[in-house]
């Protein structure tokens, strides 16, 4: 099987994105958010027929961990109490893709996070998901603030009983923030990428796996700057009197697959080693132009992975078996 480890519901509805712009219009009005609309089932259908699932088969992608749009948490806006009912309804709807089409998609979890408020307010809807809608992970976001970077550090103690109850559940978080509120930030093409890079020197100056040894964490986009910085990582893992990056981080800790040319796989690769690298595309995701220098789409990225001919086992734990390890929930589906 091939397992995407990386998918977000980016052709959601409108009826579902226009309610979002009325909730939070209420909230700016200070006047109750409307209700909910209804979404037919052949609806939800049709909002992912000719985009994701056309994707997955015409790539041979046999299952996607699916969760809300990353853009569109928006923790930054509204309270504590928008973001709640926004994360229920976009969970609500991604379970909907996921029972419409067994099989298919594993759903992942939005959290309803926000600047300020405790991480712990979170682990009601992450039990909800995970013990009534079946979900098999949530998406967790290390900076609530929009780009403004209020929230403690991964490492902090802050976050540890979220972290708990993601042990408890048996399930992992990927790190993943939302849209950028700073105009200084492209939201895909900086802030998604600063991010990866900052949680990674977090938990490279931490002891959170020390405290923590059953926390898995996915760090998507391919790790960002890691890959291509490693040298400077591991000597600065020395410097701060850290263990080595593979027993100190890694383990632990696993990137995804999305980087959209060859060189960057490569370089992905011949780095990190093969278990702790998940497959991914982001498929409907940040980049879906076609590369005019390959005349394939970017984020293809089975493409890159099947050019590197790797052995059949390590080809096997990259498009399945480390997924289903790190989301151990994936059991008996696909």
């Amino acid at each position: 099987m091939i397992v995407d480890c990386h998918g977000h519901y980016t052709t959601a509805p409108d009826a579902h994105t226009s309610w979002r712009e009325g909730q939070l219009a209420a909230y700016d009005a200070g006047v109750t958010p409307p209700p909910y609309p209804r979404i037919g089932d052949d609806e939800v259908r049709e909002s992912v027929r000719d985009g994701q699932l056309q994707v997955m088969d015409g790539r041979g992608v046999d299952l996607t961990l699916f969760s809300p749009r990353a853009s569109a948490m928006a923790h930054h806006l509204g309270d504590e109490g928008v973001s709640a009912a926004w994360a229920r309804a976009c969970n609500d709807l991604v379970h909907r893709v996921v029972t419409l089409h067994p099989g298919r998609f594993a759903g992942v979890g939005q959290l309803p996070q926000s600047p300020g408020v405790p991480a712990e307010r979170a682990i009601a809807e992450l039990r909800r998901c995970v013990l009534e809608l079946g979900f098999a992970g949530c998406n967790l976001n290390p900076d609530p603030s929009g780009g403004h970077w209020t929230a403690p550090p991964l490492t902090d103690r802050y976050w540890y009983p979220l972290y708990e109850a993601m042990i408890e559940l048996d399930v992992p978080a990927m790190v993943h923030v939302s849209a950028s509120a700073n105009p200084a930030f492209h939201a895909t093409g900086a802030h998604y990428l600063n991010a990866d890079t900052t949680a990674f020197i977090q938990l490279l100056q931490g002891d959170l796996f020390g405290d923590l040894p059953g926390l898995r964490l996915v760090i998507p986009h391919g790790g960002a700057a890691v890959p291509y910085h490693w040298g400077r990582y591991r000597g600065l893992a020395g410097m701060l009197g850290r263990p080595p990056l593979r027993e100190h981080v890694m383990g632990n800790v696993c990137f995804d697959t999305c980087v959209y040319h060859q060189p960057g796989i490569d370089l992905l690769f011949d780095v990190v080693d093969h278990a702790d690298i998940l497959f991914g595309s982001e498929t409907l995701g940040a980049v879906r132009g076609v590369d005019p220098l390959t005349g394939h789409h970017f984020d293809d990225t089975r493409r890159y992975v099947d050019a590197l001919g790797l052995p059949d086992p390590d080809r096997a734990a990259v498009y399945e078996h480390n997924a289903r390890r790190v989301y151990p929930r994936l059991a008996g589906i696909g």
